[in-house]
């Protein structure tokens, strides 16, 4: 992977906030690897001295992450997260045609201490998701999520439960997606080995919006990252 420069990925700047489009396969804090300088957090204190991550994304999971530039803009925007006053869309690639329409998923999840999530009605804490369709492909679906609460794998859950598990998510249901799938008269070059549109699951957080300190509404959009923009031509040019 090549050196991340900070200002390529910096979405929004002002005096209070940070946001960025992550790159997918960065850790948003510290992960169990070697590597402890590739992640969002020191990439931003290298940046801002005081900077602070207010969510997380999953390593996979690229698009907007926002961070807080002093403490006093931390306090508010992780209240906000609390209260549930921010608004996230996420973007999904599912397996199947699926015909969603304000389909509201409302149940609890439990995290497994693996670091996997289940639906479980005794144990689980609340959660909540709702889906739109936004485009059919032959054999696929781009859908607008939109978490409620911030469980983990809250989304990737959810839409397993719908059977409607995203491209590439084997840990629940999802599958990979070959262009011999969708392509008529595909060919494949003699002693090759076909490899997967997508190696990583198909979920990119679009949009996030919430109110800063003064009462401005900070909205900003995440423009795809190489892969799943190559995914979607692929998928739009083989319909």
């Amino acid at each position: 992977m090549k050196p991340i420069k900070f200002e390529d990925i910096l979405l929004f700047e002002n005096d209070n906030y940070l946001i960025i489009n992550k790159p997918p396969y960065v850790s948003t804090l510290d992960d169990r690897t070697m590597d402890k300088d590739v992640n969002i957090l020191r990439l931003a204190k290298k940046y801002c001295a005081d900077a602070q991550v207010c969510h997380r994304l999953d390593k996979e999971t690229s698009g907007s992450l926002a961070i807080a530039k002093n403490p006093e803009a931390y306090r508010h925007l992780s209240m906000r997260f609390e209260n549930r006053q921010v608004e996230k869309i996420y973007h999904a690639i599912t397996n199947g045609v699926h015909d969603l329409q304000s389909v509201n998923v409302f149940l609890p999840i439990a995290v497994l201490p693996k670091g996997i999530a289940k639906i479980d009605y005794s144990e689980g804490k609340e959660a909540e998701t709702f889906f739109d369709t936004i485009e059919v492909f032959k054999k696929n679906t781009l859908v607008a999520c939109r978490p409620v609460t911030g469980r983990l794998h809250q989304i990737r859950i959810h839409l397993s439960c719908l059977k409607a598990s995203i491209v590439a998510d084997l840990q629940y249901g999802g599958k990979h997606l070959y262009l011999s799938e969708i392509k008529r008269n595909f060919k494949l070059k003699r002693d090759a080995e076909e490899e997967p549109l997508i190696k990583r699951v198909a979920l990119h957080a679009q949009a996030l919006v919430f109110e800063d300190m003064n009462g401005e509404t900070i909205r900003t959009e995440a423009p795809y990252p190489k892969d799943i923009a190559a995914l979607l031509n692929q998928l739009r040019i083989n319909k």
